[in-house]
């Protein structure tokens, strides 16, 4: 099994730099493979905790080399839920990848474990007859503090759904449970990296960015 590790993290940040040059990143340094994979952009500020500024992946198996660079850009620039990263503020920046797997069949919209498992869930609007489906990743609901009816409460809202939430309606969700390995880098650990395996630090030509 493919898991997260530091290369794929250092491709995410260096996809962002070569963006914002105009330039192509350096090849990645890990192999190829196909799983699901989701990139996580979070913005630290004067030692705060890490805020959310982009999370977008897949939850079906893609190419790793050609996902992993997708999505490091979608994530960064294409959020609807946040304006774009901008250039500046890389050095405050930290990265995630996650690397999904084991996905189950759950038996009800509680049979899942906090912490361990990633949630999706899939069910038919009552009010508009349409299907609705959304995601957390496992560290989601831990991060929030939430019980898990709080995190599938939330989930029901991410969906797009603005109907009354019922215990009817929860339990008529189809939840599909799975687990993921993670790797998370700061700006400041990916310049060290660099330095130590390229010679020099990666180097931002551009002070404004480009989408």
């Amino acid at each position: 099994m493919v898991s997260a590790n530091q290369e794929m993290v250092v491709y995410c940040f260096d996809t962002l730099v070569a963006h914002y040059n105009n330039q192509e990143a350096p090849p990645p340094a890990f192999d190829q493979a196909q799983h699901p994979l989701f990139v996580t952009w979070k913005k630290v500020v004067n030692g705060g905790d890490p805020r959310l500024r982009g999370c977008i992946g897949t939850l079906e198996a893609r190419s790793l080399i050609n996902g992993i660079k997708d999505y490091a850009l979608t994530s960064a620039l294409r959020d609807r839920r946040f304006p774009p990263i901008q250039a500046n503020e890389l050095p405050f920046l930290e990265c995630t990848v996650s690397i999904l797997t084991d996905y189950e069949t759950a038996n009800n919209y509680l049979d899942w474990e906090i912490e361990k498992h990633g949630i999706i869930i899939e069910f038919s609007d009552p009010v508009y007859s349409t299907r609705r489906s959304a995601t957390y990743l496992p560290e989601v609901a831990a991060n929030e503090g939430w019980t898990k009816t709080e995190a599938i409460d939330s989930l029901i809202r991410k969906s797009g759904y603005n109907g009354p939430i019922t215990d009817e309606l929860r339990m008529q969700l189809q939840l599909t449970r799975y687990q993921s390995t993670l790797f998370t880098m700061h700006y400041s650990e990916y310049v060290s990296y660099v330095k130590e395996r390229r010679g020099e630090a990666p180097i931002l030509a551009a002070k404004s960015p480009h989408y």
